[in-house]
C-alpha cells in the first residue's frame, strides 16, 4: 500500500426524503448527530485515520451547510499537498445536476486527471461506523480484484434491507452476484442465518473506476448509481471483490462496538443510533481515543447542570450533553442534547434528541422526540405525548411513535 497514491471520495450529495424534515434545509451528510458531530464527520475521520490526505467532498443538494461545515472544519496542511475540498455539481458534461452517485464522479473526472492516483477509495457520507480503511486497501491490492466492496454481516431476515453480496463457492473474496434487497437471500456458507450486506463503500484501481463511469453514462437506461450500476458492472466482468468487515481490526475498538455500522437513512434509524450512543457501555463509543471521531470545535464554555430558582435539583440519567448547554432544575433521561441547549425548571426531556439551540421552557415535556436547531418549546407545552395533536400542529410522527419538530419552530403550550 506503501508505493500506491490513493485518493478519497466522499459522495455527499444525497437528499434524504426520509430524513424530513431534518433535510428541509440541509443535505443529510450535514445532518447534526450525536451532539456536535455532523453525519458527515464519520466517513471523513474514517479516512483521515485511515492515513488518507486526499480527499474531496461531492456535493449537490442544499449543500451550503455542509460546505461551510467542510470548509472550516476539515483543514490540512497544503505544503504537503493535503487537502480535504467541497466540491459541488461543477456541470462540467452540460446544463444537468448529478444523475446519481455514478453520475457525481463521471462529472468530476477532472479531480481524478489532476491527482493521478493508483486507487480511490469511494465512500458514503451518511453511516454512522469506524473502519480502518489502509487495511481494506491493503486486501484489494493483495486480491488483484479491480473493485471492492465493503461489506458487513447482517440477520438473513433482514436481507431485504440491503444490497446482498453472494460469494464465490470457491473463494470467500469474490463477488459471485449482487442483488438489491431480495427476499430470496442465501445464507453465508460459515453462517447461514447472515447475509453480507454492502456498506456503500468501494476500492477501485483508478483506470477500472474511470473506464466504468465512462460505459456507464453512456447508456441510457442506466440509474447511474455506484451500487446498482457500477458494482453489478464489475461482478459480471468476474473482477469483483469483498471485504469482510470482520477482517477490520480498529485500534481501540471493544468487541461491543468492533462491528457497529448503521444506516441512518431515515428518522427510526436515526433515532435508534442515537440510543446506541447514550448506554453506560454504548453499542457505539464516542470515547475511542485510539480512532477518534473528529469535527469542528465549539468555541463554548462547558455544559452546566444547576439548581433552580426555587433549589430544586435536576437529574441526569443516561444521556449526553454538549457544549454550552445548561439545565437547570430539570429532568434529562436517555436523550441527547446539542450546543447551546437550555432546560428549565421542572421540564423533562426523555428519550429525545435536541439540536443546537433549542430552547425548552420551564415544565414542558418533550417525549420521545427529535428537536432541530432554534426550536422554543414554550413553559408548559407538550410534545410526544398526544400524537393526534402533534400531527394537527404540523409535526412529523413516524409509525413508530417518534415526533420531529423542524427547525425554528415555536411549540406554544395550547
Amino acid at each position: 500500500m506503501k508505493s500506491s497514491k490513493i485518493f478519497g471520495i466522499v459522495l455527499a450529495g444525497g437528499e434524504g426524503k426520509r430524513l424530513m424534515p431534518l433535510t428541509e434545509d440541509r443535505a443529510k451528510p450535514a445532518v447534526p448527530f450525536g451532539g456536535h458531530y455532523r453525519l458527515v464527520d464519520f466517513a471523513l475521520s474514517n479516512l483521515i485515520n485511515s492515513g488518507l490526505t486526499q480527499i474531496v467532498v461531492l456535493t449537490q443538494y442544499k449543500s451550503h451547510s455542509l460546505d461551510r461545515h467542510v470548509s472550516q472544519t476539515w483543514r490540512l496542511s497544503g505544503m504537503l499537498n493535503s487537502y480535504i475540498a467541497s466540491v459541488p455539481a461543477q456541470q462540467r458534461l452540460g446544463k444537468r445536476w448529478f444523475s446519481g452517485s455514478a453520475d457525481a464522479i463521471l462529472q468530476s473526472l477532472n479531480l481524478i486527471h489532476d491527482e493521478k492516483p493508483d486507487i480511490i477509495v469511494v465512500v458514503g457520507a451518511d453511516h454512522v461506523y469506524r473502519m480502518d480503511f489502509s487495511q481494506m486497501v491493503q486486501a484489494h491490492i493483495d486480491s488483484g480484484a479491480e473493485a471492492t466492496v465493503a461489506a458487513i454481516r447482517q440477520p438473513i431476515e433482514l436481507a431485504n434491507q440491503f444490497g446482498v453480496i453472494e460469494v464465490d463457492e470457491d473463494d470467500a473474496t469474490r463477488v459471485a452476484a449482487f442483488r438489491e434487497k431480495p427476499s430470496d437471500p442465501i445464507g453465508l456458507a460459515d453462517a447461514p442465518h447472515e447475509v453480507l450486506a454492502s456498506m456503500g463503500n468501494y476500492v477501485f484501481n483508478t483506470d477500472a473506476l474511470i473506464d466504468a463511469v465512462l460505459r456507464d453514462g453512456e447508456r441510457t437506461n442506466s440509474s447511474h448509481d455506484m451500487g446498482g450500476d457500477i458494482i453489478p458492472d464489475f461482478v459480471a466482468r468476474g473482477t469483483a471483490g469483498v471485504y469482510d468487515l470482520m477482517r477490520n481490526d480498529v485500534p481501540g475498538s471493544t468487541d461491543r462496538d468492533r462491528y457497529y455500522w448503521r444506516d441512518v437513512g431515515t428518522i427510526d434509524s436515526f433515532f435508534e443510533a442515537h440510543q446506541d450512543l447514550i448506554s453506560a457501555l454504548p453499542v457505539f463509543n464516542l470515547y475511542n481515543e485510539a480512532w477518534p471521531i473528529f469535527t469542528q470545535q465549539l468555541n463554548a464554555p462547558p455544559a452546566k447542570f444547576v439548581r433552580d430558582a426555587r433549589g430544586s435539583l435536576g437529574t441526569m440519567i443516561d444521556s449526553i450533553v454538549s457544549l454550552g448547554s445548561v439545565i437547570s432544575g430539570a429532568h434529562i433521561e436517555r436523550s441527547v442534547l446539542g450546543p447551546w441547549s437550555t432546560i428549565g425548571s421542572g421540564a423533562k426531556v426523555v428519550d429525545s434528541i435536541i439540536f443546537e439551540r433549542a430552547h425548552i421552557e420551564s415544565d414542558a415535556q418533550v417525549i420521545r422526540a427529535v428537536l432541530d436547531k432554534d426550536v422554543v418549546v414554550e413553559a408548559g407545552a407538550q410534545i410526544g405525548i398526544d400524537h393526534e395533536k402533534d400531527v394537527a400542529r404540523g409535526f412529523a410522527v413516524t409509525d413508530s411513535g417518534i415526533t420531529v419538530v423542524g427547525k425554528g419552530t415555536r411549540v406554544t403550550a395550547e
